[in-house]
Order: C-alpha cells, then sequence, then structure tokens
C-alpha cells in the first residue's frame, strides 16, 4: 500500500504511505494520488480533503532511484518518456478538486512534495516540517506548484529565492514568508487540520465549491498553459548531463559538478 484514503464526517483524509522512503513518489502512488483526489472531487458525500504523510515525512519529492536511475544502463539515468506537453495528472487532480483541499504538512515537504502542498488551498505545518524547492538542484524544473502557485503565496522575489538556490527552510521561516497559514506543535497538527476541516464541511457544499472556484479565478488564473511549458522544459532538461550528475550525485550523496551541458 503506498497511499491510503478514508472518509468520516464529509471529510477525505488522503495519506502518502511510503514512509520508509520519507513518502517519496513513484509511479504508483502518483497515480494512486490522482485516483484519490478524482475519487474525492466525484464523491457527493465529501466536503473537504486532507493531506498529509505517514511517518517524519509530508513528501520528500520523487523517489530518485525508482523514477530517474536505471543501475542496469552504463549513464546509470533511465531514459525518460517524453513529457507530454500537458500539466502532471496528479497536479491537475488536486487542482481541479472542487473541495477545499488542507495539506497537513508534517515533515519534510521537498521537491514535488512541497509543489504538492502549494497545490492545497491551505497548508498547516509541524513544527518540524522542512520546506525546499529542490529542482534546480536536480538539473530540472518546478511544476505548477513553484511555477504559478509559489510566487502568489510569497510574492515573485522571495519565489525566486527559493526556486533559484533551492534552499531548505523551516516550518518558521514558512508561516513567517506566508507560505502556510499556521505552524503547531507536531502532536497537534492533525486535530488542528481536522478541525479546520470539520469547520470547512460544515458549510453549505454548493456555495463552497462556488467560492473555491471564484478564489481560483481570481488569484491563479489558468494552470494549462504553463504545465505544457513546464512539460516542454522537462523533455530537454532530462536529456542533459546535469540532470544526471544531479540525480546520480544525490544518491551516492556527494556534492554536484554541473557543467552546464
Amino acid at each position: 500500500m503506498v497511499l491510503r484514503y478514508k472518509t468520516d464526517e464529509h471529510i477525505a483524509t488522503v495519506t502518502l504511505d511510503r514512509p520508509q522512503v520519507k513518502n517519496a513518489l513513484n509511479r504508483e502512488l502518483y497515480d494512486r494520488l490522482e485516483q484519490a483526489l478524482r475519487g474525492a472531487h466525484s464523491d457527493p458525500d465529501v466536503r473537504c480533503v486532507v493531506i498529509t504523510g505517514e511517518g517524519s515525512a509530508f513528501c520528500s519529492g520523487d523517489d530518485v532511484k525508482e523514477i530517474m536511475l536505471d543501475p542496469g544502463t552504463s549513464a546509470g539515468i533511465k531514459r525518460q518518456r517524453d513529457p507530454k506537453p500537458r500539466p502532471t495528472p496528479a497536479a491537475m487532480a488536486v487542482l481541479e478538486c472542487d473541495k477545499p483541499v488542507i495539506a497537513a504538512v508534517n515533515g519534510a515537504a521537498v521537491g514535488w512534495g512541497m509543489d504538492l502542498a502549494l497545490f492545497c488551498d491551505i497548508r498547516i505545518a509541524s513544527d518540524r516540517a522542512k520546506f525546499g524547492e529542490l529542482f534546480i538542484k536536480r538539473g530540472l524544473v518546478s511544476d505548477l506548484g513553484g511555477f504559478w502557485r509559489l510566487p502568489q503565496v510569497v510574492g515573485p522575489s522571495k519565489a525566486a529565492e527559493l526556486l533559484f538556490t533551492g534552499d531548505i527552510i523551516d516550518a518558521q521561516e514558512a508561516e513567517r514568508i506566508g507560505l502556510v497559514s499556521r505552524v503547531v506543535p507536531h502532536d497537534e497538527l492533525m486535530p488542528a487540520a481536522m478541525e479546520m476541516a470539520r469547520k470547512i464541511a460544515a458549510n453549505p457544499p454548493i456555495a463552497m465549491r462556488y467560492m473555491k472556484q471564484g478564489l481560483r479565478m481570481s488569484t491563479y488564473g489558468d494552470a494549462r498553459e504553463i504545465g505544457a511549458y513546464v512539460m516542454q522544459s522537462l523533455a530537454y532538461l532530462f536529456t542533459t548531463e546535469d540532470h544526471r550528475e544531479g540525480a546520480l550525485s544525490f544518491v551516492e550523496k556527494r556534492a554536484p559538478v554541473f557543467k552546464g551541458r
């Protein structure tokens, strides 16, 4: 099992469940996440969604060993399927869910894990949470979370700093810059998230769908054009030596040496 999904009191709780790799995303987990959010979207009994992670991490991004590396090749890197010029399906499933989505960030949310938190409408963080847009360290670009949501949430200058450096920030800094709504002691995270989810779920669901759609239109606009740019960029970046070096250096636990090719 890589993901757990349960509903109670009109609330769907989605738990990423690969704690042995800090809830890193493999293809199965991407698919299960998409299915879970599509299911919540279409379930008339669901009025709010909470996403969290099992164990010590929220989501550590892509599973580099499983998705990017192939020990059976001399280059040590998997040949990526040409990304289609469309947004990541799991990303769009979260973004297009017409129910409010809360991220209960229980630990590290880095790479696509930070993007996943950004796709959510509200972010509540444990005091143990950390955030980082690490894509530049792998010779890649962010998904819609970093390109599209992050500048709206923290402003273009701070977004550029986080994207260009790949720095990791703690929960207190995330709260200071407005990345999260609040920080709570670790043991109080899920009670706080569920309390907010129950408060939201108690409101009229039809009006809530219209409220979310209006907020999305006024704040963020259309994601699909930027999503196409992301996929077109990745189609090229996956072929670069710098990407291979970024992935290999992570697995080999050493500093990368980038050559611009």
